[in-house]
């Protein structure tokens, strides 16, 4: 593997990128605390997935901090990261009653090579470490009871053979050369709960060594191929099979869109000429809907201000930054942010 010293992690974004995403909890505290809050989180994760068009090969939830091997189609990450820690923090504050950060800094997110048939192996050990994590923390294997036992995992759903269907079986399968059927996810369980029982979850110290400290997971030539991205000034790396950003666009704005209909339904607003022309572009309900937008999608003020009749985009970036500050939106906002999708 190539090395590399990089004083801040950089964001390599583009179609069809493999990441391993990892957050821990502001100074090692716990995120979970109730089953509640690890359904929480995967109700926003849900929701992320779906307004994103993410798919998901493999997750885990630990007391402190979660691991996803994470595909993103469209170049989406961070706007869907925004979407998935901004919301759960913002919720989780509200349960219990404080303010500031929930998580520890920047998440990570290490690039992984999604070559299925040139190089499954780094893919390979990525989702092995998140679904051997619970072992490795020695809550589960041997006489602790199987691994599949744990909850907060995919593997219950590999042991199913059903998930959401944001969650992908097929490539962690295709990486172990394992058939797509009952059989071969039962050879993916067994092959688990043998390592959790006789390894205690870890992998070989090679493996461990790259998952730990390493800024990309695959062969150098994979490592080069992100590294033109910096070099070329790229925003986008050509995968095959890749979309193109008008996907992207509609991901966001179909989610903007779902969020413009739940608070014309929770205000009783009209929809149309009615909104654009009848409502005056500064009304409080149409800042607070602006707000929430921009918090969590990537659509631009100008969608904003035609679709919601804000009069220019610099006037749509006006009105949010007063409506930050505003009481009265805030409680709007307030009102608003518990009829979004995934909120508690």
């Amino acid at each position: 593997m190539l090395a590399i010293a990089m004083a801040r992690q950089l964001r390599f974004v583009y179609p069809g990128a493999v990441y391993h995403v990892m957050a821990r909890g502001d100074g090692g505290k716990k995120l979970f605390l109730t089953d509640s809050d690890h359904l929480l989180f995967l109700d926003w994760l849900d929701g992320a997935c779906k307004s994103h068009g993410w798919r998901v090969h493999a997750w885990v939830l630990m007391s402190n901090h979660f691991h996803l091997l994470l595909e993103t189609p469209e170049p989406n990450l961070v706007s869907g990261m925004k979407w998935l820690l901004g919301g759960f923090s913002q919720a989780w504050n509200r349960r219990y009653k404080r303010s500031g950060h929930v998580f520890q800094g920047r998440y990570k997110s290490i690039p992984v090579s999604g070559e299925r048939a040139s190089d499954p192996y780094h893919f390979r050990n990525v989702a092995d470490y998140i679904h051997l994590n619970p072992a490795r923390a020695k809550l589960v294997g041997g006489a602790k009871g199987s691994l599949s036992s744990y909850r907060w995992s995919s593997l219950p759903a590999y042991v199913k053979g059903k998930g959401p269907e944001w969650l992908v079986f097929d490539r962690v399968l295709d990486a172990f050369s394992l058939a797509h059927q009952g059989r071969g996810k039962r050879a993916y369980h067994e092959w688990l709960e043998i390592r959790a029982t006789h390894d205690g979850g870890r992998l070989p110290d090679e493996a461990m060594r790259a998952l730990q400290k390493g800024w990309y997971l695959g062969e150098d030539s994979f490592g080069d191929k992100l590294l033109a991205l910096l070099q070329n000034g790229a925003k986008t790396l050509k995968a095959k099979g890749s979309h193109s950003g008008a996907a992207l666009q509609k991901h966001d704005e179909g989610a903007a869109e779902d969020l413009v209909q739940r608070a014309l339904r929770l205000w009783d607003m009209p929809d149309g000429e009615g909104l654009r022309e009848g409502i005056r572009k500064g009304d409080p309900r149409k800042v607070a809907i602006a707000i929430i937008i921009k918090r969590h999608t990537s659509v631009s003020n100008l969608w904003m201000a035609e679709r919601l009749g804000m009069g220019h985009d610099r006037s749509v970036s006006r009105l949010i930054k007063h409506g930050k500050s505003d009481e009265t939106i805030q409680k709007l906002c307030q009102k608003l942010r518990k009829m979004l999708p995934c909120e508690d």
